[in-house]
């Protein structure tokens, strides 16, 4: 069956002090840039969860978004939510924060590929933590223990990890597949943002290194170039290369037409755009 997302999104932002999902990161926001990460490691759904009447900012037309029934009960509220809105469309449901923009789809792809038949939690464990907020979850079961839970207010990650087959995946067994151990080595898709010093030194970190092609009119000799892009449209801005027009952008061997769509360590970005006719051909 396919697999799905989960991106919380209605935290209160307390100890941010604005709301972490509108926040910048060179060039688009921690949501965009979420949705964008998790929606190339699943093949199903991918749903934003956010608190009632809350304003989001601006989505990718096939991005679901659905809202806590009740405010203030912490992540397992979301996570019910999420699982409840994605139903029998998928097995499992990787469930991440709006706040890891250093996540990359080579994690969440090993997360979830981890997860064996008789488990209902892929759980990392890693820099002393669980991280119940970068894990993946069996649809069905683990949406009816959330219920059961909810019902009593039982609201802490410890209580539904209690009651569910949980496979827990050390740094060792994370960092055993080889896309991960290349291209996040330290595993900082673990790392989340609660505090704006964090933010700011999250977002003083170089941009992650993406390789660039173009062809057609655009190419210049040099190509393949190596540049430092958190974004499509910061990678073309990088490279000379102004989108729109007759200009087609391709990420990873797909059309890509958002500037806002994310970018990650390891990325194949190819521009191309028709060569100029001669003049006599355009008379």
């Amino acid at each position: 069956m396919p697999t799905a997302a989960i991106v919380l999104a209605g935290g209160r932002s307390l100890r941010m002090g604005t709301p972490k999902a509108d926040l910048d990161w060179h060039g688009c926001t921690l949501l965009r840039r979420a949705v964008g990460v998790v929606g190339r490691a699943v093949d199903g759904p991918v749903v934003v969860v956010r608190a009632r009447d809350q304003q989001l900012p601006a989505l990718p037309d096939h991005v679901e978004v659905t809202e806590d029934e009740r405010a203030g009960r912490g992540p397992l509220q979301g996570i019910c939510a999420g699982l409840n809105a994605i139903g029998d469309r998928a097995e499992i449901a990787f469930v991440s924060g709006v706040d890891a923009p250093l996540l990359h789809p080579a994690f969440i792809s090993h997360v979830i590929g981890a997860l064996r038949e008789a488990d209902d939690v892929g759980l990392p464990r890693a820099h002393g933590f669980a991280h119940p907020l970068a894990a993946a979850y069996r649809v069905a079961p683990v949406a009816l223990t959330l219920k059961a839970l909810l019902e009593h207010d039982d609201l802490g990650s410890a209580a539904l990890l209690q009651r569910c087959a949980v496979r827990e995946l050390d740094e060792a067994a994370l960092l055993a597949d080889p896309a991960v151990s290349v291209f996040d080595p330290e595993l900082d898709s673990l790392l989340n943002l609660n505090e704006p010093g964090e933010y700011e030194r999250a977002r003083a970190r170089p941009a992650p290194e993406v390789t660039v092609r173009r062809f057609g009119r655009l190419r210049i000799g040099l190509d393949p170039i190596g540049v430092c892009a958190a974004t499509l449209g910061r990678a073309a801005g990088a490279a000379g290369v102004t989108l729109g027009g007759d200009v087609v952008a391709m990420l990873n061997g797909a059309v890509a037409a958002d500037p806002c769509e994310p970018l990650v360590a390891g990325d194949a970005v190819t521009f191309l755009a028709p060569e100029s006719r001669p003049e006599t051909e355009l008379e």
